[in-house]
């Protein structure tokens, strides 16, 4: 959730200060005789932090408080690893951390490290014996799931009896879906062998043993480096909940998230004890067009075209084993694979430029009462941040428009649900799109004077109704447009009370580019907070986010999910409007809010939708669970019978038949993968509320502007 500037003239001034402040404290590899490169990635992040943050905090002794709680809460969360005497020893470096952040010393972290490592394998051992005795499901007590509220334990009895607890908790879970299973299986077969309760515990005990087995693989692939990206973002994290620190892995996966698109084979990976195996196939990449590989394939070792000896990757951590496996376009890797069916076999596999096509923009058209309109659905703003004349947002929504433009779209819909926002520079372009020109936001940097974005591109793409759809998960760039739109009158915003409430920016700084002479590495990347943005009416968006034209109940109406129940949160506050020309609205968009309010109200399943919302909130309140199997199974039946009534949502239908445009069709005659990824889109729009709505208002609009131009002609 959150926005970030393409490289322009703010990050420039920011880049000149670091470099000339680098150069004159020489931060350079020889700083620190023991090469550590701990101490100089403390060094360089909280500089960049001092001198750069939006809003830089005084790392005194509350800040180090804070940093303390929350290192310690996510080392462990559900305190079944430290003791109140480890607590206690921590405790004496509680306000001590800023005064050892500022001398690079790591005393604090190095003790804590070391005490999590050791508790770990004490830990190993705890839940291993704890699983080898059966657990006494007849027995009356109770399971607290409010871990928080956990003190800390004081003796190996107490964290073993904690361990019991929780892992009797995963145990009863599964003894429930064995015993689940063999009913029906009984159902089905009259003749089925029923296993006794001894057997069903032991089918259970044993599946929390394989999960923590597997959870333990994961834990013991982490490196000394993983545990202390943990401890940098306990630190940065205490300036806003969206500043972070990218260790190089990271920031590669957060590229690729943000592009879209990687170099590589095309193939989703997953790692499963010792083993690295095909968990997806991704459609149109190079694995796919090869059609070789397949979901199941074990990677046993990896060769580079040009060279002779293979890495084996059994056992590697996954990260490790994927920088092996991507490279650049054109050339070829050589994977030696354990088949599905058991087989050895080597495969050659060209790379190429992947592109994830669940991250970009897809149009779909719909008829309804003998209009055309078009759906564009937009989970994220892109871009690549290299080259911003690659595909990005803004390219590609301009095109779908056109595309659905030559349909005979006489409408649009732009969904931005759970859009979790993106590139500033797309989300700018993006609303040029819809106006003529003018102010689309403004972004205020400390100590700087506020600068206004603007569309200066006269031309329009679409100039006919629209309506976007928000919802709690929509935020950041998202926000600046749904705002945007608003203040123009341009568009109708429907969804929930108000959007995420996200209103800065961040930027992100490769922190090898500050170090002269490194040889200490990859150094990775610091995301930190450098503007808030402001709506052209002057409000900000921050934690209030935007508010809905039509305000609908979502599942999320009651779940606190938003900027303000983040840690940490930068207020709210305004500055001086621009001026801006609403548009000529020659649309009634108060007569269309009006009748889709009233349609709202009256609307069942909304009610429903409502009703099921406020349940799912009881559900996730609850803290206090029964390890008495019988207990457990009566409230379980009773959540499932009261859930019952909720079943009527997946049954909801409309009469719109959505469908693809020509270009897509033609893609899905070659691609079975993109056609069923569409089917499946399609049925869900049309089982969608939310988007039945924002057709309504469309077709309001649409039919009212209709009448009102014949009105004008026979005048």
């Amino acid at each position: 959730m959150n926005l970030y500037r393409i490289m322009g003239r703010n990050y420039k001034i920011l880049m000149l200060v670091l470099v000339l402040a680098f150069a004159s404290c020489s931060f350079a590899s020889k700083t620190f005789e023991d090469n550590d490169k701990d101490k100089l990635l403390i060094q360089l992040i909280t500089y960049v932090l001092e001198e750069g943050h939006f809003d830089p905090k005084d790392m005194n002794d509350e800040f180090s408080k804070g940093v303390f709680e929350d290192y310690l809460q996510q080392l462990d969360p559900f305190k079944r690893y430290f003791y109140e005497s480890d607590i206690k020893e921590f405790k004496a470096f509680e306000t001590e951390i800023d005064d050892q952040l500022k001398a690079y010393d790591l005393t604090f972290f190095n003790l804590t490290h070391d005490r999590l490592i050791k508790r770990i394998e004490e830990s190993k051992v705890i839940y291993s014996e704890i699983l080898e005795s059966p657990f006494d499901f007849s027995k009356d007590e109770t399971f607290n799931a409010e871990y928080e509220e956990l003190s800390y334990v004081k003796s190996r009895a107490d964290l073993k009896e904690r361990w019991r607890q929780q892992l009797k908790f995963s145990t009863i879970a599964n003894y429930d879906d064995v015993v689940s299973e063999q009913e029906k299986d009984k159902m089905n077969d009259p003749s089925a062998v029923v296993k006794s309760n001894l057997e069903i515990e032991k089918e259970a005990r044993d599946a929390t043993k394989s999960s923590l087995d597997e959870l333990y693989d994961y834990i013991e692939d982490r490196q000394r480096k993983d545990w202390f990206s943990v401890f940098i973002n306990a630190v940065v994290e205490e300036f806003d909940p969206h500043t972070f620190y990218f260790a190089p892995e990271d920031k590669d996966r957060f590229d690729v998230a943000m592009s879209g698109s990687y170099e590589g084979i095309g193939a989703r990976l997953q790692k499963k004890m010792d083993n690295i195996r095909v968990s997806e196939i991704i459609s149109g990449g190079s694995a796919w067009r090869q059609n070789k590989l397949e979901v199941g394939d074990i990677i046993l070792k990896v060769r580079q075209e040009n060279e002779e000896e293979a890495i084996n990757v059994v056992g590697m951590r996954l990260d490790d084993a994927i920088k092996f496996i991507k490279g650049p376009k054109g050339t070829n890797v050589i994977l030696t694979l354990k088949k599905v069916d058991g087989t050895i076999e080597d495969l050659s596999i060209p790379r190429d430029i992947i592109e994830l096509e669940e991250v970009y923009a897809k149009s779909s058209k719909v008829e309804k009462e003998g209009k055309i309109f078009g759906v564009i659905n937009l989970p994220k703003f892109y871009v690549d941040f290299q080259d911003y004349s690659k595909r990005n947002a803004a390219s590609d929504i301009k095109k779908e428009v056109e595309r659905l433009k030559a349909e005979g779209m006489e409408g649009l819909v732009l969904d931005l649900r759970s859009n979790g926002g993106g590139s500033l520079q797309t989300v700018v372009d993006m609303a040029g799109l819809f106006i003529k020109d003018g102010p689309i936001v403004q972004v205020r940097t400390t100590g700087e004077p506020k600068e206004v974005l603007k569309d200066k591109d006269k031309s329009i793409v679409w100039d006919g109704p629209l309506v976007i759809l928000v919802n709690e998960l929509s935020a950041s760039a998202s926000e600046i447009l749904a705002a945007a739109m608003q203040d123009y009158k341009r568009a109708i915003i429907i969804g929930s009370k108000q959007t995420y409430g996200k209103g800065t920016v961040q930027n992100v700084l490769d922190l090898n580019r500050m170090v002269r002479n490194n040889t200490n590495g990859d150094m990775g990347a610091l995301k930190f907070t450098t503007q808030k943005f402001y709506r052209i009416n002057g409000g900000s968006t921050q934690l209030e986010g935007v508010k809905s034209d039509v305000i609908v109940v979502d599942r999320y109406s009651y779940i606190d999910v938003g900027e303000k129940d983040q840690e940490n949160p930068l207020p709210w506050d305004k500055i001086e409007p621009v001026e801006y020309s609403v548009w000529g609205n020659y649309f009634d968009y108060d007569n269309a809010i009006k009748k889709s309010n009233e349609r709202m109200r009256n609307n069942d399943q909304l009610k429903l939708i409502d009703e099921n919302a406020q349940w799912v909130k009881k559900i996730r309140d609850k803290r206090d669970y029964s390890l008495n199997y019988e207990t457990y199974k009566f409230n379980l039946d009773r959540n499932e019978e009261e859930a019952k009534r909720f079943d009527k949502l997946k049954d909801y239908k409309t009469n719109l038949t959505f469908q693809s445009l020509p270009y897509e069709e033609d893609l899905m005659k070659k691609d079975t993968i993109l056609k069923e990824k569409r089917k499946r889109w399609h049925e869900s729009l049309s089982q969608d509320v939310y988007m039945e709505e924002a057709l309504n208002v469309l077709n309001d609009l649409k039919t009212a502007y209709e009448i009102k131009k014949v009105a004008s002609i026979k005048d």
